[in-house]
């Protein structure tokens, strides 16, 4: 299970060398999330058309390693955007992956950027 989680790591706008196209803007829903793979990663897309933001994430949740996280709940504390795991509410910040619950889980998190109407994520290969 270790070796699962340690495929995952955080990626940001300034280490990002490749950009995937993910879908459409349509094709993720408003305030939701949605998962998509690319090799061998599954990898939660959030539109929060609220604040019309775009975050992603590593879909595997940490604490009892299920691949959940893209049907969290989505939300924010304090002005930070998060995910709450939908079966053990445990909650990570989109922005920088920290656990907000303070306990020592911590999830990978990956830029996104829309150009003309598509979702890219970034990834460092």
């Amino acid at each position: 299970m270790e070796e699962l989680l340690n495929q995952y790591k955080t990626v940001t706008q300034d280490n990002a060398t490749i950009w995937f196209k993910v879908g459409k803007t349509t094709d993720f829903p408003a305030n939701g999330g949605a998962c998509i793979k690319h090799q061998n990663k599954q990898i939660a897309v959030y539109n929060f058309s609220l604040t019309s933001s775009w975050y992603a994430c590593q879909n595997l949740c940490p604490h009892k390693m299920e691949m959940v996280l893209s049907r969290g709940m989505i939300g924010d504390r304090e002005g930070i955007p998060k995910v709450a795991c939908p079966l053990h509410k445990k909650t990570f910040s989109l922005e920088d992956g920290s656990n907000l619950n303070g306990e020592d889980y911590k999830i990978a998190v990956y830029p996104v950027k829309i150009e003309d109407e598509m979702v890219y994520i970034g990834f460092a290969e």
